[in-house]
């Protein structure tokens, strides 16, 4: 077992803002890959629009950080996943794509304490994110079936004020 949380939900459920808050606290904490893909990839000259054409090979791209970044972490510090290897298999199934099977072999070995599913907040547009309110309850519906079907403790956090669900969590973690 180790000592990580996940911190995920849907497009737009506040994710990045709680794991940015856990980190001014000191906790340490991952970054949330599809986005970091995206910029790595604009770096290069290619648009958003580019970038997603292909969804297997953004899929591929984003589960490769995924899994080496899961690969680099102390299992025994405590640190908060913003998002994990089990989100990848739920936007797989989102996209109608069979996954990976380094996703398959890799989800056989996940271990996460806890798992902090964010009810979602009113669908916020910006340059990298592509769903619509339809496709926000898809996949945060998804999200909630993969890790319950993977055998994680899940545990809802309210949609309150930022640093509400940072303590909501945190007062959380000692029954994890």
């Amino acid at each position: 077992m180790t000592n990580w949380y996940v911190i995920t939900g849907g497009p737009s459920s506040g994710k990045t803002t709680t794991i940015e808050l856990l980190a001014k606290r000191g906790y340490r904490t991952t970054i949330e890959h599809a986005r970091h893909f995206i910029d790595t990839q604009r770096v290069t000259g290619r648009t958003v629009a580019e970038i997603r054409a292909n969804q297997r090979e953004f899929q591929k791209g984003v589960l490769k950080m995924q899994i080496e970044q899961e690969g680099m972490l102390d299992p025994d510090e405590v640190c908060f996943l913003d998002r994990a290897l089990p989100d990848a298999l739920a936007y797989y199934r989102f996209l109608s794509l069979e996954p990976e099977p380094e996703l398959i072999e890799a989800l056989k070995t996940a271990s996460y304490r806890k798992v902090f599913v964010l009810d979602l907040l009113p669908l916020a547009r910006d340059y990298a994110r592509a769903e619509d309110t339809g496709a926000q309850h898809r996949i945060h519906a998804l999200l909630i079936d993969v890790y319950r079907s993977l055998g994680f403790p899940l545990e809802t956090v309210p949609p309150l004020p930022a640093d509400e669900r940072v303590e909501y969590i945190l007062r959380r973690l000692a029954a994890a």
